[in-house]
């Protein structure tokens, strides 16, 4: 059984409220390898990092201010920009920075370009045209592609804009899948994965990264 990498979703989200410093901090504790989180743009040009692209309450965070989207709590948390992110913990996980909304990804890149130090950066997105931008704003970034299916050409998005890691949900990752991206030196993270046999048959199978809610049960189940 291969040991994947533990990536902590939207941070320690069963501990902490997702995408949040708290929940990045707790994923350090935890023991995770690496954090997944979501980014928008603010209208000032801010990365901030949120999941949903509106707050309720207060509208699309496209059309916010900085200052107007720092009012807002999460559980009594703060929205972190993605800049105060890499400063907390950048030198302890690997960042992987999900691109959401068509303006994001030069601000996200230039953050990456802005903390180079620690385990390094990744972006990834379901739009792969924002993959491709990405390609062409800042080759040297590792990218990732996103599906929730399983096409025929089950490596053919990667291809396209040579990315090194395939994302796929859970339900639609295989052996065969795995040994395919693997033959053309790609990396397979499946995502969500937060029940102890799906994650031990993953690693039976090779899978190079889980994407999981739970990185005290993925610990435990893959012996870390």
């Amino acid at each position: 059984m291969t040991i994947p990498e533990i990536i902590a979703h939207r941070g320690a989200s069963r501990e902490r409220p997702e995408n949040t410093l708290a929940a990045f901090h707790r994923a350090v504790e935890l023991g995770a390898d690496a954090a997944e989180l979501d980014v928008h743009r603010t209208l000032d040009g801010v990365v901030v990092v949120h999941h949903d692209p509106g707050i309720e309450g207060l509208g699309a965070i496209q059309a916010l201010t900085m200052a107007r989207l720092a009012t807002h709590r999460v559980r009594g948390e703060p929205i972190p920009t993605l800049d105060e992110v890499f400063a907390a913990v950048g030198a302890r996980l690997r960042i992987y920075v999900e691109l959401k909304g068509s303006d994001v990804a030069p601000g996200a890149l230039d953050c990456i370009a802005r903390h180079p130090t620690g385990p390094g950066s990744a972006v990834h997105c379901f739009d792969h045209r924002l993959v491709a931008e990405s390609r062409r704003l800042a080759p040297q970034v590792a990218r990732g592609v996103l599906e929730v299916s399983y096409p025929v050409d089950t490596t053919g998005a990667a291809r396209q804009v040579d990315a090194r890691d395939l994302w796929r949900q859970r339900d639609f990752v295989d052996r065969a899948f795995i040994e395919a991206a693997h033959a053309e030196g790609r990396r397979v993270v499946a995502w969500t994965v937060n029940d102890a046999p799906l994650m031990r048959r993953l690693a039976d199978w090779g899978i190079d990264a889980i994407c999981t809610d739970d990185v005290a049960l993925a610990r435990e189940t893959l012996g870390r």
